[in-house]
This record gives structure tokens, C-alpha cells and sequence, in this order.
């Protein structure tokens, strides 16, 4: 089949010949392809989309056939979960607990300490009700229930999360394993030894407890000394060594004390070289072997696994290194090997390999799987070849009959060798009734769940084959015969129904919908036509709707559509034609034309018609089924503007702009017309918009008077505009013992007004409340004003505060007034306020003032590198400001004009907002050039060289900042020295609140030594 462009292009290749108003049937049909030829099965790869008749490579390959029943269903065989017969249960891993099932099955298969769990009292276990889920407390109840389980469970393996999570283990952190033996150990004991049975309290150590003491000899008196000690493990140095003899020779071998390392005797009373070594008394019938594999290295300062291959028997006799006690038995068989597979200490893979006491057979525990050697030997070949190299391999020891070799074994377990294997009581462990109980409870469980598995799966299985034959029997209906009735179904509906894998929903129309409520011509691609009788048995099993048959094609979208493309076929001609009319001159009546729409009207009149071409929406204001909201619609309107809508005014009258119009012909605006049958329309003797020319009118006549206004009001007050000749507090001006108040942002926004009359809106009032609290005290102090708090008032002359009060709306008279007082010999001068200061806000609004300086977040402060001549800094930054201050006499000189941005006060686009008096970044003194005459000059902190801005909050310790400014200035933070205002800073662990540190403070750095590699320094000194 043809492509989609192909098909789209020849299903409307008659519109050239036939105008709209002559449209037959016929072009109805080939506009919706009606009589499009069935693709045969097998010819197309992909269906065609392009004609609605191809039904193939829609998913009905899948159904056409035998199928396999396992195809019907994604369920695997519960039996897959079964434990097999004469094997051992393994253990679920969650994640990075591998080593925990290691240690789990090693212990289970010793069959005293099991039979030992099984004894202690469980009264929560035996009260169990089998109703609910038995959940273990203590760490003895979960190793009995999971070894319970272990031994009689129907699972092929078990979760063992409980224990895990009652252990504190994380799941996803390999922890060191041989730590992990010592400490479970440790708890198991401390656990059995509150048991009431006198038998189990000291089951742990007759298991796995020997003894040797550390033997101390004088060599001056020759005094021995002995301190014995108990041992769970032996842990012995691999390092050097080739086999286990050598290993446990070295364990034992003598060590000299001498140099400060010497030995004090308690006969010689002094300190003198000896000799110390490690005598063995007695062993335990499970002797566990720590091979130290994992070591520190002391030049990387992380642990590192030894590879080293280590030899050792299947039978290891103790008898040589043990002294006294020659009645104990010496002699022991190998009875696990604990693997760590890997060669990083950090990461890797545990498994065991256990010998069963009661067979003699080798198996490999894997976490969930679990492998039997054949013939009753170790096999750990395939371990050893786990993350080698063909090099590493031709090292590989040679092993003689009866010894093992591994570079990865970390553990040996070494049972003594009993002298009756006859008696069947002891490898014979019975599980109590109690546990027993729960494990059948749980094997009831899996039974269900393995029910319910294969229900599943057969359900699955029978749905399946009712579909297919459903399918074969439907797919045959589907194509739709010349001549016969015929419906369109969605496409995606189809491949929905012919996919199994998702749910088959009721077939969906509505989104293929024209305005007229019949199939779209856009969306024919995207439905297919089948036969009546298809139609009519899909509907009565999956319903839904509205239907689309062959009276669904609409005549009013194919009418449209060929107008649309007529016009898009001499769309070419009508530019060049239109080009030329608008160049000559106009005779006689024209049409108002906007000058944009004018120039872009090709670009306009391609987007119009593409839009019409696609137009989808709905008479009741749905597009493809969705219904959009009046808001939308009206947005829509404002941002899609169309041809000659710019010349539109607010009141949809001609706009009064005449530069953005032009007259055209009554030609051109015919063919213009033609392609925007919605334009608005304006004659030439068509008035422009009355209710916009008055109020253009009035605008004119408002900016007059608001210019006059200004002009006044800057004559009256010309200093105040100029900032020249300003009262200040620091020196009290002569002549006058009064100063009046006036918030500094009426000051801004006044002079914003002068600047700008037109522009900006006139200032009728004095909000001098700002300035007061709830009471109507004043917020500030005559002393607080000279420090710093002017910053947020202007000071006016009583000549100035008469001119203001005349002009303006005062809310509240503030003023400070100066009393000379003459007492004998000295004079004194006070200074009051009116109204007077209300001491109980002040005190709030200095509490929070200070809170909010220590609670900042994202706050900017500046980091200045001190350099080695302070002089030059002091002399660098008198140049800076000296030359600031030059700058800004300069532009006082020199005011600003009409019109432009005076960078030093910053504008307001609220006029009614109020300031807030409490500065939450309240500026250094060091940085700010502050006049208190009362107009305020630029606090904007100007950087000097060799400083930097660094954002900070105040809950951020010093030792994080100094990271940052490592960052910066590639300073490492031991050669840091921060100071702020000559005050040294050196807690790292102290908050920046803490310490001082305020938004828009200067640090000071000095850097003992500048060091280039600062990235290495930042893992140093974040590890800290």
C-alpha cells in the first residue's frame, strides 16, 4: 500500500476540479477512501494507516494458530517454590545479608546448639493461637522458629527478616562478618545463660568455649607468670603462611619483650626482657578458625582481603600444640568452610559449604539455593575460580589427598571426632510439638498460597483460550465488503482488544467526532472500516459508542476542507496579485487595513487556513471529546489575535492610532476578505472610537495639571528634591531647636513623582504611622537615629515641615527638639521626641531585630582576603570610598533629568505599601555611607578586590563555611583564619548565628598557606 502522504494527497486530489457547492457522494467516498482495496495478509509489515480497509499487523498475528497454554498466563509453577526431597531449606537474601545466611546455616547444622534452642522455654510459642501469624519477641524465639522451619519447612527457602530486623542488621550494608560471629555469639550466650534450665545456661560455652592463658617468663629471675583467658575462636595470621600448621604454629609461637617493651617483674621489682607466649589448655568440640583475610592496610588506611591460598586437612589434630589434659580428645574433622567470594574486603559474596552430621554429605548454601556435593567430599574448585586470572590460577597450590586449598575460605569449622557414630540419638533432632505447631501452620499457608497460584494459572489459561477463539472467530468478520454496510471501530481499540496483556474497555468514539457530530475526516487514518455483523458482535459484548456508519461521513467538513484548499492553492497568486494593488493609488472609497496584519497576511492567511483544515471543535464547546472551561476560551481569544483585530479598540470601535492603519481597495479587501471571512470590517468614512478620543483627551489634560503640580512642589521644596542643605542629628544645626520626621519612603516616592509626573502617581499623603507603634510612641531614639537607625527617615526644617503639612495629608506630627540646659559650669543639651518614645515596643522591636539577625536563611555575606601589607588594604579602601563618595558629589551636582533612573533611591511600584522598619538584613556600618541629615545615601555594598560574596544561613557551622570559602579562594580550612569585626573565629562546630555572624557581614581570611590541590583537602577535611 502506497504511503500515508500519498493516500491523504489522493483522496483530495479532486478538490482542483470540483468547487464546494458541487460536491456529489462520490467525493464523499473518496475523501473518507472509502473504496480503498483490503491489504492481503502478509503484505504489509506495518499497518497502513492510511487506508481504513487494512486490517493486517494489528496483534492478530498472536492469535492465529495453535497457541501454547503457558502463552495464556505470566504465573510460574508454585511447585518451582517447593522444598525437594532429602534437601535443606535455604534462606531468603534481603539485599546485602548473605553473610548472615552463612552463619545461620553453619549453627543450624550443629546439632547440640540446635537441640539446645529447641529446649528453651517459649511460653509465647506454646499459648500460640494458629488463627493469627506467630510473631517472635527475643532473639532465642526467632532462632528457634527459623531452625523449626529449616528443618521441617515445605518451602524450598524462608525469610528470615525477622530475626534480621530484631538483630538491628541493616539490610543493605555488608557488615564484617567475622565481627558478626563474635557479637551473635556474645548475645546468643548472654540470651540462654537467663534460662532457667541450669543445662542451656551454659550451652554456648560448652560448644564453643576452650581455654589457654598468655604464660609471662622473667628471663633475669626466671619467674613465670600466667593470665588465662577463655576463646570462642582462634583467629590466626594467614599472611606468610601456606597452610593451617603454620597458622596455628605462629598463634602459638614465643614473642621476646624487650626495649620499652619490656615485661615488669613482680620478684625483681623492675622492668626486665622476657619471653610470652600462648599455652592451649583445652578445646571445645566445635572449634572455630578465623582466618584473617581482612586486614588494615596502613598505607591506604582502608581494610584490604588477603588472596593468598591457605591448605588444611579434612582431619586436623590438635594433640601437638595442646598442654596437660592428655585424656582430652585432640582429633577433629572438618565440618564447614565459610567463602567469601570477591577480591575487595568492601564488597563481595558470602556462601558456605556444610558437611551434614547425619549423612557425611558435602553441600554448598547459596542463600536461596542449595547444591549437594557428589561423593561425599568438599568441591571448593568452582569457588576458587570466582574473579581470577588465568595467571593467578597457575599459583594455585597443589592440594594431597585429604587437604583442601582456598584463597577465599575466612572461617573452618572443625567438630572433634566422635568415637561412636552408632548412636542414632545424637544426629537426631527432633522438632517439640510447640514448634512443630507453627511450622505446620505455615506449611498450611504455603499449601494455600500454592493453590491459589494454580487456580490462578488455569483461570488465566481458560480466559485465554476463550479469547482465541473469540478472535479466530471474529477476525474473519472483520473486513467489510464492497457494497455491504459497514462501521468504523478506533484502531487502538482494536489492538487493544487483540493484546492480552491489558484489559479490553467499551469502544470509544466520541474523540473522532466532528463539530457537526459525524466522523471526522482527519480521523479516518486512525479508525478502520469493518463489516456490519463484526460491528454488531462487538458492540453486544463490549459496548459502547456513538456508532459511525456509512451515514456518518459528514458533507459540511469535506465542503469546508475543499474550500480550504482551493484557497491554499492560489494562495500564491492572490500575494503577488494583492502586492500590487496596495502600491497603487487609492481611488474613490477604500477599507482600513492594519499595517501588520497587512505585511504578514500570507503567514496569517496559512496558519487561518491550517486551522480550519483541523478544526475539530464541538458546537457545544468540546474539542475531540474534552471539554474546555469559558476561562480557556476567553484566554484563547486574547492570545490568538486574527486578521486586523490590532486596529480593534478596547470598546470595539475603530482604534484612534491612525499610524497603524491603512486604507486598501475594495479589491484587495475582497481577496483579503476571502481568506478572512471573520476580519473586522472598517470603511473609510467609519469614525474612530469617540469614548477613546475623550479619554485620550483627559489623559492630556491629567499629565498637564500633574506637571504643574510637580513644578510647584519642587520650587517649595527644591533642597529636600536636591538632597542639599540637609539637617543633620550627629551635629545639632544652629538656629533651630526643632527637626520634624518623615518616613524616607514618602521622600522616595515624592521625588519619584517630580522626576516623572507623567509617569508616576501623585503623593497625597504623609504616613508618618509607619514611624510609630500601635500606642503612638515613637520607635526610636535620639542615640538610635545617630547609630544607624536614620536610615529608615528623612529630617526636615520647620520651614520644609510647614510647606509638607500644607501640600500633604499628615496623619501624625513627629519632631525631635533640642533643650539647652546651663548648669554651673557645665552645659547640657537633651534631646525628647513627640511624640515621646514608647520604651515597651522599642524593646520588642530590638528583640526582634536580633532574633531575625540570628535566624536568617540564604543570607549574603562577603569574604575579604586579608593580604600580607594591612596597610595596603586600609589605604585601598579609603581610595574606594573617597572615590565613592566623589562619585556620588558628582551626581548631586549634576541631578538627573526628566525621565531618567536615579540609582541611589530605590522605587516603589506600590505607593500604598508600607516599609517595614525591622531591616531583616540590616547593612554593616563598615560598608555603608550613611548621611544623618536624613536622606539616606546608597547602601548598596560595593566588593573590593580579594573579596568575594558567599550565600550562608545562620544554622550553618563554621566548619561548613570554611569548606566554602575553600571552594572560593582554594584556601584549605586548617590555614584558614576567620575573624569578624578583630574577633577571631575558631569553633568550627559553633552556628554562624552563634558566632556573630549577620547577614551582610565582612569575614576576614587570612590564609597561613596557600595550597593549589584544595579537592583532595576537601575529602580530608569533610571525613573529619
Amino acid at each position: 500500500m502506497a504511503p500515508l502522504l500519498q493516500l491523504e494527497k489522493a483522496a483530495w486530489r479532486w478538490v482542483e476540479t470540483v468547487k464546494p457547492e458541487d460536491i456529489r457522494q462520490e467525493h464523499i467516498d473518496l475523501a473518507y477512501r472509502i473504496n480503498l482495496p483490503a491489504c492481503k495478509k502478509g503484505t504489509c509489515r506495518r499497518n497502513c494507516k492510511g487506508n481504513p480497509s487494512c486490517l493486517v499487523a494489528i496483534g492478530e498475528q498472536a492469535w492465529l494458530g495453535e497457541i501454547d497454554e503457558n502463552a495464556f498466563h505470566n504465573i510460574d509453577d508454585p511447585n518451582s517454590e517447593r522444598r525437594d526431597k532429602n534437601t535443606f531449606v535455604g534462606l531468603t537474601n534481603l539485599g546485602a545479608t548473605c553473610y548472615v545466611n552463612t552463619f545461620l546455616q553453619v549453627w543450624f547444622h550443629n546439632l547440640e546448639l540446635r537441640r539446645s534452642l529447641y529446649q528453651c522455654h517459649n511460653s509465647r510459642a506454646q499459648d500460640h493461637n494458629t488463627e493469627s501469624d506467630y510473631e517472635p519477641q527475643s532473639i532465642c524465639e526467632h532462632l528457634q522458629y527459623l531452625f523449626a522451619l529449616l528443618q521441617n519447612s515445605n518451602r524450598k527457602y524462608i525469610d528470615p527478616s525477622g530475626l534480621v530486623k530484631a538483630l538491628g542488621l541493616d539490610t543493605g550494608q555488608q557488615q564484617d562478618a567475622q565481627e558478626f560471629s563474635k557479637l551473635f555469639l556474645s548475645l546468643l550466650e548472654d540470651t540462654l545463660s537467663k534460662q532457667k534450665n541450669i543445662n542451656l545456661q551454659n550451652v554456648i560455652q560448652r560448644q564453643f568455649c576452650g581455654q589457654f592463658s598468655y604464660v609471662t617468663v622473667c628471663n633475669q629471675c626466671g619467674r613465670s607468670s600466667a593470665l588465662p583467658s577463655k576463646f570462642y575462636e582462634l583467629e590466626l595470621n594467614i599472611q606468610g603462611h601456606k597452610n593451617l600448621t603454620e597458622c596455628v604454629t605462629e598463634f602459638l609461637k614465643e614473642e621476646k619483650l624487650d626495649g620499652e617493651n619490656r615485661y615488669f617483674c613482680e620478684s625483681c621489682q623492675s622492668k626486665q626482657r622476657a619471653t610470652r607466649r600462648i599455652r592451649l589448655h583445652s578445646l571445645p568440640p566445635t572449634l572455630n578458625l578465623q582466618l584473617m583475610r581482612f586486614i588494615f592496610d596502613r598505607q591506604t588506611g582502608h581494610k584490604k582481603k588477603l588472596n593468598t591460598f591457605i591448605s588444611f586437612p579434612d582431619q586436623l589434630d590438635m594433640g601437638p600444640f595442646l598442654e596437660g589434659k592428655q585424656d582430652q580428645r585432640c582429633l577433629y574433622e572438618l565440618s564447614a568452610v565459610l567463602i567469601h567470594r570477591g577480591i575487595s574486603a568492601y564488597s563481595g559474596h558470602y556462601i558456605a559449604h556444610v558437611k551434614d552430621a547425619r549423612t557425611g554429605d558435602w553441600y554448598k548454601f547459596n542463600d536461596e539455593e542449595i547444591e549437594k556435593m557428589e561423593g561425599k567430599k568438599l568441591q571448593l574448585g568452582i569457588e576458587e575460580d570466582i574473579d581470577e586470572t588465568v595467571k593467578s590460577q597457575k599459583g594455585k597450590p597443589k592440594c594431597g589427598k585429604g587437604y583442601h586449598c582456598s584463597r577465599n575460605a575466612y572461617m573452618l569449622v572443625y567438630k572433634v571426632q566422635e568415637e561412636e557414630r552408632s548412636d542414632p540419638s545424637r544426629t537426631n533432632v527432633k522438632v517439640p510439638a510447640f514448634l512443630q505447631r507453627l511450622v505446620d501452620q505455615d506449611n498450611d499457608k504455603f499449601e494455600e498460597w500454592c493453590s491459589e497460584m494454580a487456580d490462578m494459572r488455569k483461570q488465566s489459561v481458560d480466559k485465554g483460550k476463550a479469547k482465541h477463539e473469540e478472535v479466530k472467530e471474529l477476525y474473519e468478520l472483520l473486513p467489510a465488503r464492497d457494497g455491504e454496510p459497514y462501521e468504523f471501530i478506533p484502531l487502538d481499540w482494536l489492538k487493544r482488544w487483540l493484546d492480552d496483556s491489558t484489559a479490553t474497555k467499551e469502544i470509544d468514539n466520541s474523540l473522532f467526532l466532528c463539530s457537526h457530530g459525524k466522523l471526522h475526516p482527519d480521523k479516518v487514518g486512525e479508525s478502520k472500516r469493518v463489516s456490519f455483523q463484526a460491528a454488531q458482535l462487538l458492540y453486544k459484548r463490549y459496548s459502547g459508542g456513538p456508532r459511525l456508519d456509512g451515514s456518518s461521513l459528514c458533507r459540511e467538513c469535506v465542503s469546508q476542507r475543499c474550500r480550504v484548499l482551493r484557497l491554499k492553492n492560489r494562495l500564491n497568486e492572490d500575494y503577488k496579485e494583492v502586492s500590487n494593488l496596495v502600491k497603487r493609488t487609492l481611488s474613490g472609497e477604500g477599507y482600513w487595513v492594519c499595517k501588520a496584519s497587512l505585511r504578514n497576511w500570507k503567514k496569517l492567511a496559512l496558519d487561518q487556513l491550517e486551522d480550519d483544515k483541523h478544526d475539530t471543535k464541538h458546537s457545544n464547546g468540546q474539542t475531540n471529546g474534552q471539554e474546555f472551561g469559558p476561562e480557556l476560551s476567553e484566554g484563547n481569544k486574547d492570545e490568538m489575535k486574527t486578521f486586523n483585530e490590532d486596529i480593534v479598540c478596547t470598546h470595539g470601535c475603530l482604534s484612534i492610532l491612525e499610524t497603524e492603519r491603512k486604507l486598501v481597495s475594495p479589491e484587495v479587501w475582497t481577496k483579503l476578505r476571502a481568506y478572512f471571512p471573520k476580519a473586522p470590517e472598517f470603511t473609510q468614512s467609519q469614525e474612530p472610537c469617540q469614548q477613546c478620543l475623550t479619554l485620550e483627551q483627559e489623559e492630556r489634560d491629567n499629565e498637564a495639571v500633574s506637571k504643574m503640580m510637580a513644578l510647584d512642589q519642587k520650587k517649595q521644596l527644591v533642597n529636600l528634591f536636591h538632597e542639599k542643605n540637609r539637617p543633620t542629628l550627629a551635629k545639632w544645626p544652629q538656629g533651630t531647636d526643632v527637626l520634624y520626621v518623615v518616613p524616607l519612603f514618602f521622600v522616595d516616592e515624592w521625588r519619584k513623582f517630580i522626576r516623572r509626573p507623567t509617569k508616576s502617581s501623585p503623593v497625597s499623603n504623609v504616613g508618618n504611622t509607619l514611624l510609630l507603634c500601635p500606642h503612638g510612641g515613637f520607635m526610636f531614639t535620639y542615640e538610635s537615629l545617630i547609630n544607624g537607625d536614620a536610615q529608615h527617615i528623612a529630617l526636615l526644617w520647620p520651614k520644609e515641615w510647614e510647606v509638607i503639612s500644607r501640600l500633604f495629608i499628615v496623619d501624625q506630627p513627629i519632631s525631635i527638639h533640642c533643650f539647652k540646659q546651663t548648669t554651673p559650669g557645665v552645659p547640657t543639651v537633651q534631646y525628647t521626641t513627640q511624640p515621646d518614645l514608647c520604651r515597651e515596643c522599642r524593646e520588642s522591636f530590638l528583640f526582634q531585630q536580633q532574633r531575625d539577625l540570628r535566624e536568617y536563611t540564604q543570607a549574603t555575606i562577603y569574604i575579604r582576603k586579608v593580604m600580607e601589607d594591612k596597610r595596603d588594604v586600609a589605604l585601598e579602601l579609603t581610595a574606594s570610598i573617597s572615590k565613592i563618595d566623589e562619585a556620588e558629589e558628582e551626581q548631586e551636582e549634576h541631578p538627573k533629568v526628566d525621565g531618567e533612573r536615579d540609582p541611589d533611591f530605590k522605587q516603589s511600584e506600590d505607593g500604598a505599601k508600607r516599609q517595614k522598619l525591622s531591616d531583616k538584613h540590616a547593612p554593616s556600618a563598615a560598608t555603608n555611607v550613611i548621611k544623618l541629615g536624613g536622606i539616606r545615601k546608597s547602601t548598596r555594598h560595593r566588593k573590593l578586590r580579594g573579596e568575594k560574596a558567599l550565600i550562608v544561613s545562620a544554622n550553618q557551622t563554621l566548619k561548613e563555611l570554611k569548606i566554602q570559602i575553600m571552594h572560593a579562594f582554594s584556601v584549605a580550612p586548617f590555614d584558614q583564619n576567620l575573624s569578624i569585626d578583630g574577633k577571631s573565629l575558631t569553633d568550627d562546630s559553633a552556628t554562624l548565628g552563634s558566632l556573630g555572624v549577620i547577614p551582610e557581614s565582612i569575614v576576614c581570611l587570612k590564609a597561613d598557606e596557600p595550597i593549589s590541590d584544595y579537592a583532595a583537602m576537601d575529602d580530608v577535611y569533610q571525613g573529619e
